[in-house]
């Protein structure tokens, strides 16, 4: 249920117990869930995107317990892993990497302007992905961007531009015009076809780019960010630290 092994999975609550151990030390009442189970809990609640209620029900507590664990252990997940993911240079080398855009499904807040992507017809997030050539997941941009903002825009307001820039990187037609991409497909212009050369690049580009595409399923099989897994049901202020811990364990799971 966390997608970590039971090695894994201790090695992150020792890492945790490190920076909030002490929250879960018991001064009078026996604690509710103790520090291994909370957060055996909240990796579950991102890797399978199951309701508080439900969660509250697996693991014997109360939805507001679940809800206490959530806001606290979530943001420290993702700094204690921050710590230990490779860097772009260890995953890719100098390289070539795959760029792409992703939207993550989430509530449509009526307050919050731009959620709603008519590229992918619901309303969600923007995630920058970079990938290798054989499919492996390089970095995610750490800031989501609201799903109505073109890849173009994201890539820089994401900060994966930044992680980048120093890599020879390939996109497609979404990219356009980015200084910071590399290559792009040939873009067909009003009344003028594309030539032989033209159309056999694109083509070539575009079964070059299906392992972005790989790397991307991959991620979400955390659940919270997959259309498959429900859309993402929290206040949208904590998405930033939702991905940012996601990330971490992805990267933790695949290399320690």
């Amino acid at each position: 249920m966390t997608g970590l092994d039971d090695g894994q999975l201790t090695d992150l609550v020792a890492r945790v117990h490190e920076v909030c151990g002490e929250r879960f030390v018991s001064r009078g009442r026996p604690i509710a869930l103790g520090l291994f189970r909370s957060v055996a809990m909240v990796v579950c609640l991102l890797r399978k995107n199951l309701t508080q209620d439900l969660a509250g029900a697996v693991f014997g507590v109360s939805q507001p317990t679940v809800s206490r664990r959530w806001d606290l252990l979530r943001p420290v997940i993702g700094d204690v892993l921050a710590a230990v993911r490779p860097t772009p240079s260890e995953v890719a080398g100098r390289g070539t990497v795959l760029v792409d855009g992703t939207v993550c499904p989430t509530w449509d807040w009526q307050e919050i302007p731009d959620l709603y992507s008519t590229k992918v017809g619901f309303p969600g997030m923007n995630l920058q992905v970079a990938a290798t050539l054989d499919g492996d997941l390089v970095a995610v941009g750490e800031i989501p961007v609201h799903g109505a903002r073109h890849d173009a825009h994201a890539f820089a307001a994401s900060r994966l531009a930044d992680v980048l820039r120093d890599f020879p990187s390939v996109a497609d037609l979404g990219y356009v015009g980015v200084e910071d991409i590399g290559t792009v497909p040939y873009k067909r212009l009003p009344g003028i076809d594309l030539d032989p050369s033209q159309i056999e690049f694109n083509t070539d580009l575009s079964r070059m780019r299906a392992a972005v595409e790989h790397a991307i399923a991959h991620l979400k099989t955390w659940r919270m960010l997959s259309e498959e897994g429900g859309r993402y049901r929290a206040p949208i202020s904590k998405y930033a630290s939702v991905v940012k811990a996601i990330i971490g364990l992805f990267f933790f799971a695949a290399y320690e």
